[in-house]
């Protein structure tokens, strides 16, 4: 019962001009479950394609007045959820080359055999199946990694998305850490043509870099000590994808000339292997810097930057844009809701004017990290002020004046309030590389970790 209501969903025309193959055809379908019409020429064809709306059409070559190849040419841009299967009785090898090219699915010789009519209808019913679930899913995960924030600079970000999930040249993405740049990339992705294939990140700032030519493009077995098998790097495995190289500048130069080529031509070589492979993955960079400042440094191959010069984009850090702040108190409270299984906390005004004025160092991931912790940490539906700064929200102090100096009640605090800041702005710097960013200010890296710990400015890494 359960297959034969399946079927009756199913709509099935059928255009051709011996009427025995259309009344035959016609009542073995409708036997099977299908809901059938029939069309005895091209034109009349067309006008119950525009009123049946068929999810799928078997359609004769050979016809009066318009032959099948006509209509086929007519039907596909009017009609691209109506699958197309050709039947003819003395058809060619370029007739159903033509066909295919124009947009037919499948093409069946006369006499018709019902088998094989089935055959074909099961095959694209699968399909449909599939692809019908595939976007479902890809709507659902679109959803979830959206873009949020109604302001100019958001807007503008959106639309770039658009732009460069069109084509597959390499991109970079520049911005400091928590600012979107992982969102903004795999949003490229998931609207591509591509979004169907995988995709993977390398973080060149948390990686050793004898270990970075690995990861991106392989290594042989034995060839180096405790290697017992080859690997695949992330180029290979990426294949029709996406690959997502977080801190370019972190790449020694090496590297990034070996990277050009593939991106040029879209052939590498596994480490300690004189073979070339081929992959094609679309590559998206990151950079806490400006493209202007990489070349500038020189931390960046010049034909790198070159392919890059007209591919790049800016995520702008949270305090630049206040005025998105409540449309992603909103996003990460519905997303922390659906988690935890509870209500949505509403959260009073003063608590948002409060969460308006913070800088936010960490940006939207460190607001989004907050929000999971206000959830954690209220046990209430209503969240004040009092709740957000339990839950570790401090006011910005700033020590320019007396009234603001006497916010402090002890030396211990305005130094810790300094430390912190100072802490931030020189993480921040360096990119969030916590080893770079302790020798930079002179203090052993387990100390500034320890530091990190105490003053709770995780997110801002």
């Amino acid at each position: 019962m359960e297959l034969h209501a399946k079927k009756n969903k199913i709509k099935i025309l059928i255009i051709d001009d011996e009427s025995p193959i259309r009344e035959v055809l016609s009542e073995s379908l409708r036997d099977d479950g299908y809901e059938v019409m029939a069309a005895a020429d091209g034109p009349s064809g067309l006008a119950v394609l525009k009123s049946f709306l068929p999810d799928i059409c078997f359609l004769d070559i050979w016809m009066p007045k318009m032959d099948g190849i006509e209509v086929l040419s007519q039907a596909v841009p009017i009609h691209p959820n109506t699958s197309f299967v050709m039947i003819s009785g003395h058809g060619t090898i370029e007739t159903a080359v033509k066909a295919t090219k124009i947009g037919a699915w499948d093409f069946i010789e006369k006499p018709l055999s019902l088998d094989k009519v089935l055959l074909s209808i099961d095959h694209i019913v699968k399909l449909k199946g599939e692809r019908e679930e595939k976007n479902a899913l890809l709507n659902k995960l679109r959803k979830t990694i959206a873009l949020v924030g109604e302001s100019q600079v958001m807007q503008k970000i959106r639309e770039n998305v658009t732009q460069f999930a069109k084509n597959s040249v390499p991109l970079i993405i520049e911005g400091e850490i928590g600012s979107g740049r992982e969102l903004a990339a795999q949003n490229i992705h998931y609207m591509s043509l591509r979004a169907s294939g995988p995709i993977s990140e390398i973080n060149c700032s948390t990686l050793p870099q004898d270990l970075i030519e690995i990861e991106l493009f392989g290594i042989e077995k034995e060839i180096l000590p405790g290697i017992d098998k080859t690997r695949r790097g992330k180029i290979e495995l990426m294949n029709n994808g996406t690959l997502f190289v977080e801190e370019i500048e972190e790449m020694p130069m090496i590297l990034q000339e070996k990277l050009v080529h593939f991106i040029k031509n879209g052939k590498f070589k596994r480490f300690g292997s004189s073979v070339e492979l081929t992959s094609d993955v679309r590559v998206i960079l990151t950079t806490t810097l400006s493209l202007e400042v990489l070349k500038s440094k020189n931390k960046i191959h010049i034909e790198l930057a070159n392919l890059l010069d007209k591919s790049s984009m800016q995520m702008p850090p949270l305090r630049d844009r206040p005025e998105d702040i409540y449309s992603l108190v909103v996003h990460f409270s519905d997303i922390a809701a659906k988690q935890m299984a509870s209500l949505r906390k509403t959260i009073s005004e003063q608590g948002m004017k409060l969460m308006q004025k913070h800088s936010w160092p960490g940006n939207v991931r460190e607001l989004q990290n907050f929000i999971e912790r206000v959830y954690i940490l209220t046990p209430s539906d209503f969240v004040d002020v009092h709740d957000l700064k339990f839950a570790g929200l401090i006011e910005k102090k700033s020590t320019n004046t007396t009234s603001d100096l006497n916010d402090f009640s002890t030396f211990r605090e305005a130094r810790a309030e300094f430390e912190k800041d100072f802490l931030i702005k020189k993480i921040q710097e360096n990119g969030g590389n916590i080893s770079k960013t302790a020798e930079a200010i002179g203090l052993e890296r387990s100390y500034l970790h320890r530091k990190i710990k105490a003053y709770g400015i995780e997110d801002v890494i």
